[in-house]
């Protein structure tokens, strides 16, 4: 149906040509440093966090603060097709899905030193550090009895 004079559309569109991008294999490992890319940085005591999540909406995104660590958890669900709109893919490369990934803040940090924002696919999160506790050299004896 595609194929003229010995040429197809499709075998051409797909094939493993390095510089077509739509025909890399890539393997979920490869994949994985792609999804929730993080620049974390400090800046005057507190640490920032810009988290890419395209595509998702606010209300798919978790933010957990447990045992000194700050989880990150972004849920897509898959689309039911219907009869009515069911569509043949050629390709499809849109993730669906959960992931999750973890920071450890240290377990001095609370909720209340966490602030968190979502515009247009990116999570800003503030993390005040807290002011490190002061160590006293103060000698405490033990009763022998």
């Amino acid at each position: 149906m595609f194929r003229r004079n010995g040429f197809d559309l499709f075998d051409d569109f797909f094939s493993d040509v390095l510089d077509d991008p739509f025909s890399r294999r890539e393997t979920r490992e490869s994949q994985a440093p792609q999804l929730m890319r993080t620049d974390v940085w400090e800046k005057d005591g507190q640490y920032l966090l810009d988290i890419e999540l395209p595509g998702y909406s606010r209300d798919e995104v978790k933010a957990e603060l447990k045992d000194g660590y700050l989880t990150i958890a972004a849920i897509r669900q898959k689309k039911v097709e219907t009869q009515e709109n069911h569509t043949n893919y050629v390709r499809k490369e849109r993730y669906t899905g959960s992931m999750k990934r973890s920071f450890y803040v240290g377990e001095d940090v609370t909720e209340n030193d966490i602030q968190a924002g979502f515009k247009d696919g990116l999570l800003k999160i503030i993390i005040n550090r807290p002011k490190p506790k002061e160590v006293t050299d103060e000698r405490r004896y033990i009763p022998i009895l």
